[in-house]
């Protein structure tokens, strides 16, 4: 069984193809997944789908980097954070791709996120884009004031970078979490970060409805094609794909302090 650890469901829920999304999932053996927040109405319908189906999702809530600037209601968040069916906090991080004026606020952002991270110690997703230093820089610091367990500080999600920024998160003791980038014709470099990234630090996920893997390119994505990322992992690794399966698996149960 494949486990999706980065969807977002909000299309899905708009359009009224979840039921369908779901049941391409069941097929494909992915049996868990982690429903990703960022902002007000994406942490709600997160906490709402791991209420209704636990036995499938885990949520996440957080405030994303789109949201720097605004003013958020960091109590509420709290709040959210503290509940049962929450795993983590995210997605936050940095992208100065589309907006680097924002670098600032940005950064503020993802540290408050951080904070309450810390403070109800449950790990961090990252997002990163364009930003490697300042993200290893609040990264670094964010290691040090971490008391959780410290196989349960966070993971880098939808992993491009190269294998200096990978070695350094992995020293930070965070995971990697690769996504279909990973079986794109162009993505060699980031194949070759993928050999070299320990069994027990790897995560697998599909970033739905973004980033469809090959051979689905072009298409919406959804967290079925997890296994398409799990298959082309397994054949740069040389290991069997139900190897993939289980140690990432068994990963994010460990990351999301799962059972």
């Amino acid at each position: 069984m494949f486990f999706d650890t980065h969807v977002h469901f909000d299309d899905f829920v708009k359009d009224g193809s979840l039921d369908a999304v779901l049941e391409h999932a069941e097929a494909a053996g992915v049996g868990q997944m982690i429903a990703i927040g960022g902002n007000p109405e994406a942490n709600e319908l997160a906490l709402k789908l791991a209420g209704e189906h636990p036995e499938i999702f885990r949520a996440t809530v957080g405030f994303d980097r789109y949201l720097a600037g605004e003013t958020h209601d960091m109590s509420a968040l709290r709040e959210l954070a503290l509940k049962p069916e929450v795993v983590a906090i995210g997605e936050t991080g940095l992208d100065y791709f589309y907006e680097p004026e924002k670098a600032t606020e940005q950064k503020e952002l993802f540290f408050q996120c951080m904070e309450i991270a810390a403070e109800v110690q449950k790990p961090v997703i990252v997002h990163t884009r364009d930003a490697d230093d300042d993200t290893l820089g609040m990264l670094t610091d964010f290691s040090k004031v971490w008391k959780g367990d410290p196989t349960r500080i966070g993971v880098l999600h939808c992993f491009t970078r190269d294998e200096a920024f990978a070695c350094a998160l992995l020293d930070l003791g965070f995971y990697i979490s690769l996504s279909g980038i990973v079986t794109f014709r162009n993505a060699d470099p980031l194949r070759d970060v993928a050999k070299m990234i320990p069994m027990d630090r790897l995560l697998i996920e599909t970033d739905s409805p973004y980033l469809a893997p090959m051979p689905h390119r072009g298409k919406r994505n959804e967290p079925a094609f997890v296994s398409d990322v799990a298959k082309r992992l397994a054949e740069v690794r040389g290991v069997a794909v139900e190897e993939i399966a289980e140690v990432s698996t068994a990963n994010a149960m460990r990351l999301f302090g799962l059972n």
